[in-house]
């Protein structure tokens, strides 16, 4: 995710493209409308390899500010027997990572992350019934030990997932965003001492989030974000199906960007069960 102050500040300050350049992104954009329309997902198995990924999409919602990705067909197998798309998106679109260097400057980027990291136990916590009825609800450090009690410790090195049951507002794409008269939206995230919990107290190496932001949407600080990618550790956005894995017992994969410098990237979140 990106403030839209960010997004302000960053189209301000970018250098000016070339001629070139603005005129292929305009091409682009213009023949977005050819990309074929998505296939439905499918639905989340109950057991055994569950996907985590929304696919991408032009419709899919992004952050208030950023563009939709842009998908275009650029090679055609009538005529040299290869299909290709030319793809556009900001690197923070989609079921998404976050590396370190999204908040921290000069943090550790998507292609130096640990590959250790990479695999890790599963753990869910679920705020569905509070984020049901406040659309700022949060993970907070008694919802954690709340799990605890239920589940046992949390393994070393998991990756904590909020589940909020946000997923299931995208066939409604504006209630997703959930934008107030101002523009800010509102959706659940951890706390900002719920992750500095998870990460001076359970030793996690990523956490995830449902929705748009680790942070709860209206939060102008930030905090979560902080105290995850500040601590070294990854995040991941936008995921699905997180009501369809235990709350305890699975595995996650990540299957993270690696384009040097990057601060994020779309990434295929697969949950073993």
């Amino acid at each position: 995710m990106c403030s839209p102050q960010i997004v302000r500040l960053a189209h301000e300050s970018a250098p000016q493209p070339s001629r070139r350049a603005v005129l292929g992104l305009a091409g682009l954009t213009a023949l977005a409308v050819a990309a074929p329309a998505p296939a439905p997902a499918a639905a989340a198995p109950r057991s055994g390899v569950v996907d985590l990924t929304h696919t991408l999409t032009p419709q899919l919602p992004v952050w208030p500010g950023n563009p939709p990705m842009v998908m275009v067909p650029v090679a055609w197998h009538e005529s040299g027997g290869f299909g290709q798309f030319a793809l556009g998106y900001w690197e923070h679109t989609g079921t998404h990572l976050d590396a370190p260097a999204h908040r921290i400057p000069g943090a550790t980027t998507t292609e130096a992350l640990a590959v250790d990291d990479l695999v890790a136990p599963l753990v869910v916590i679920d705020i569905s019934a509070k984020a049901a009825v406040d659309a700022d609800a949060v993970v907070t450090v008694a919802d954690v030990d709340n799990w605890r009690s239920r589940h046992g410790e949390i393994p070393e090195r998991a990756f904590v997932a909020m589940y909020s049951g946000w997923d299931h507002r995208l066939d409604r794409p504006s209630t997703f965003l959930n934008l107030d008269e101002r523009g800010t939206p509102h959706a659940p995230g951890f706390s900002a001492e719920a992750a500095r919990y998870l990460v001076e107290h359970c030793a996690i190496v990523g956490a995830g989030v449902d929705t748009l932001s680790l942070d709860c949407g209206a939060d102008p600080e930030y905090g979560a974000h902080t105290a995850f990618l500040g601590a070294g550790r990854y995040g991941v956005e936008m995921l699905a199906n997180l009501d369809a894995v235990p709350a305890a017992g699975a595995t996650v994969i990540i299957g993270a960007p690696k384009h040097a410098g990057g601060t994020g990237g779309p990434c295929r979140v697969l949950a073993l069960t």
